[in-house]
């Protein structure tokens, strides 16, 4: 389709969403805070004060959505003043909880870096505030494309760089489907950073030249290797041997459970003891409060449950009267605490990540990676799906086809009967996130490197 009909279509439908809208945005407002701000700024209204900061040469705009991406902007905002220590950077975000992270994060360099609210994505909104911010790079992170925005700035010559640009197969089905309405906006795009090979491909097919796109790695997961929690590593291995945990045993953790993952985890084990009656079964759950319900399902199975904490009154159930390590039953531990679970993973043989076997969308199994595990994951690894697809891929990790016992089951048997296959599977993983790494400073290189393509 003529892109000035795309734009022409997308101008008239626009105001009708805004105005649909609009009572939701300002019961939002009114709720959080901030509403006179947060409208101004969305019109392109600034304070003197914010305006006398756009004024200075050499501005950099990147756009964020929310939350996750604002943490994806800081670091690419740490690299470009690395590299360009000199430069304004102006960050923008849709949400009212992204901006009051992205206030709270900058507040450091707040003589360097601005935060706005992203202003309405209507032509003379759009065009006012780059009048304004007048930036060397428009910078959006992942897919947040936003029409007139990226045309005004091409009418300007000012480069429309996309970075991490993560594409899910939903998305790219949606788009595709649009594909009259969403490839002539796709095609303005001057330079594209895709965080997996996956993505290479998709963004090329939504009408992106293959050349103009960059296989950068993942800036979520530059620098996922951290420091190793040794104290706390140690408090927690002395906690496990001072309740029963016996010298020598495999540990199988179950990290950031959600309801009824504790119990087929617990069923799983109790068959897999059969043969390797050295396996011995800590979790811990995504919510502590959880722990009553918890102890209740692991004991009706036929395990003993000991407290990493005493069971609160907040807990979502009453502890049953044999939950106490005296109880008949197999022992097992739950950590029922926050801001554990890297270190356990570091002692762990073996690792099951939570929200993916019970829940939807999964849990983050970068961690037990990282920390040299072998892991394994439910089928229902939606929120992290292409570094899931990634690290199968490499052979870093296990991907159960379905949610059964017995699918559970055969896993975790092939890495106990095979340490040599264990190994490689955690040695895989570590290999592929390496990949990631140095992923801000290259995406930094294709911004300070991107030059404006001639619209077509």
């Amino acid at each position: 389709m003529n892109r000035t009909l795309v734009f022409l279509i997308y101008n008239l439908l626009l105001p009708i969403v805004l105005l649909l809208g609009f009572p939701r945005f300002v019961m939002k407002g009114l709720q959080r805070g901030g509403l006179a701000r947060n409208f101004r700024q969305r019109l392109g209204i600034y304070r003197p004060e914010v305006k006398e900061k756009f004024s200075r040469p050499g501005n950099y705009w990147i756009h964020a959505v929310s939350v996750g991406e604002v943490f994806i902007a800081l670091k690419i905002i740490r690299e470009l003043r690395r590299e360009r220590p000199e430069a304004g950077i102006v960050l923008s975000t849709t949400t009212t909880t992204g901006f009051r992270l992205a206030e709270e994060k900058t507040a450091p360099d707040r003589e360097h870096v601005t935060v706005i609210h992203n202003p309405v994505d209507l032509p003379w909104i759009t065009a006012s505030a780059l009048r304004r911010i007048r930036p060397e790079r428009l910078i959006l992170v992942e897919a947040e494309v936003w029409p007139n925005l990226v045309r005004q700035a091409k009418k300007r010559g000012i480069p429309v760089v996309l970075v991490n640009a993560r594409l899910s197969d939903r998305s790219e089905r949606r788009f595709r489907k649009f594909a009259a309405l969403t490839q002539p906006v796709f095609s303005m795009l001057d330079c594209v950073g895709a965080p997996f090979e996956i993505d290479v491909d998709r963004w090329a097919g939504l009408g992106i030249p293959l050349d103009r796109i960059s296989l950068t790695g993942s800036v979520k997961f530059d620098e996922a290797r951290t420091e190793k929690p040794t104290d706390q590593i140690r408090e927690l291995r002395e906690w496990l041997q001072a309740n029963g945990f016996p010298e020598g045993g495999r540990l199988l953790l179950a990290g950031s459970t959600h309801a009824g993952e504790e119990l087929l985890l617990g069923r799983a084990l109790l068959q897999l003891r059969e043969r390797f009656p050295d396996l011995h079964y800590v979790v811990v759950p995504r919510h502590a409060e959880r722990a009553g319900q918890v102890i209740a399902d692991l004991t009706e199975a036929g395990f003993a449950p000991v407290l990493r904490k005493p069971l609160g009154t907040d807990s979502a159930a009453p502890a049953p009267e044999n939950s106490d390590s005296e109880s008949p039953g197999l022992p097992c531990w739950i950590a029922n605490t926050t801001g554990e679970l890297a270190a356990w993973y570091f002692l762990a043989d073996f690792v099951v990540v939570g929200k993916s076997l019970r829940g939807r969308g999964g849990q983050n199994p970068v961690e037990p990676v990282v920390a040299g595990k072998p892991t394994v994951v439910g089928p229902y690894m939606q929120n992290f799906r292409p570094i899931v697809a990634d690290l199968v891929q490499s052979g870093g990790l296990i991907q159960l086809e379905d949610d059964t016992e017995t699918s559970l089951i055969r896993s975790l048997e092939h890495l106990l009967c095979d340490p040599n296959a264990a190994q490689r599977l955690a040695s895989q993983g570590a290999a592929s996130l390496a990949r990631h790494e140095g992923a801000a400073t290259r995406t930094v290189d294709l911004i300070l490197g991107a030059r404006a393509h001639s619209e077509p």
